[in-house]
């Protein structure tokens, strides 16, 4: 009496008879679904966070330091509301990506941008937070446009 065990998504499998097969093509690998579920959550902790900094941006506390001149001139509550309604969209964003909703994807790759664009010009006012989300957003972008390789690969 034999024992087959179901092959392990992602992994090629023997058939018992000299063939291997493969997972099928609409499947993607480890690595890109892992990373788009990571990407997901990575978004809705983005999200919350960047809503939390226009927050406190807005409030006008002693969180950020104030600047001298400055080239992208804009007002710590203009910045503020900036990074409340970018977290707010992330967060729908991150939101979808775990729901799996096909617009999610899309979205999360352009609302990722977005958000590391306004991470950079934040840069003066919270600089080592700012390359952290930057860092964030970058590996987002990279999970997502990898899901869609690997999805579209026939």
């Amino acid at each position: 009496m034999s024992q087959h065990a179901e092959p392990t998504p992602g992994r090629p499998s023997h058939g018992g008879d000299g063939t291997w097969s493969q997972r099928p093509a609409d499947r993607p690998g480890g690595w890109a679904a892992g990373g788009v579920v990571f990407a997901g959550v990575l978004l809705l902790l983005n999200g919350a966070l960047a809503v939390l900094q226009g927050i406190a941006a807005i409030a006008e506390d002693d969180v950020y330091a104030r600047i001298g001149t400055y080239v992208y001139e804009m007002s710590l509550t203009g910045w503020g509301i900036l990074h409340v309604v970018l977290g707010a969209l992330v967060l729908v964003t991150g939101y979808g990506l775990l729901k799996d909703m096909a617009w999610a994807r899309v979205a999360g790759i352009v609302i990722a941008s977005l958000s590391l664009i306004a991470q950079f010009l934040f840069l003066p006012y919270a600089p080592v937070w700012s390359v952290i989300m930057m860092a964030i957003d970058v590996f987002v972008i990279w999970a997502l446009a990898s899901r869609q390789d690997a999805t579209s690969r026939v």
